[in-house]
């Protein structure tokens, strides 16, 4: 080794870079491709969403809570006709995981279902009477 070398390599350091026909340089793109982030636990950030994501449990309806919502329904099913704007606030259960959430929601009640348990609205919406947490419509003022 010649001892007028400051560090080693510096001999080759100024040549140029050598290129060969069967493997052509990679565009600068490309390269930087390499670097690029993996995930390699791929859908881990969704998961960690998921299971971060809140939900509510179904609140147990007492008798009497039982009680005025089947005579809300009873008084409903009287005037089924007119399609009676209605409030109602019910539990709709989550598709992934234990509990869900409380919704409210206005419309039109078109049709009560006794048969399937299920409210239809105008719209096209429906809820199952058992989901119901609480109903409301200027129609009960005139019965309480």
């Amino acid at each position: 080794m010649n001892d007028s070398h400051s560090f080693p390599y510096e001999d080759i350091v100024a040549l140029p870079h050598p290129t060969l026909r069967k493997h052509p340089r990679m565009s600068r793109e490309n390269r930087a491709a390499q670097f690029s982030p993996f995930a390699a636990l791929t859908g881990h950030d969704a998961a960690v969403e998921e299971t971060a994501r809140l939900t509510h449990e179904r609140i147990e309806l007492d008798e009497q809570r039982k009680a005025v919502l089947d005579e809300r329904l009873r008084i409903l099913r009287e005037h089924i006709a007119a399609k009676p704007q209605v409030d109602i606030t019910f539990f709709k259960p989550d598709l992934y995981k234990y509990g869900g959430e409380y919704i409210s929601r206005s419309g039109r009640l078109f049709r009560i279902d006794a048969i399937s348990g299920i409210l239809r609205f105008s719209d096209g919406f429906t809820v199952a009477i058992e989901d119901i947490y609480e109903i409301e419509s200027e129609i009960f003022g005139s019965y309480y």
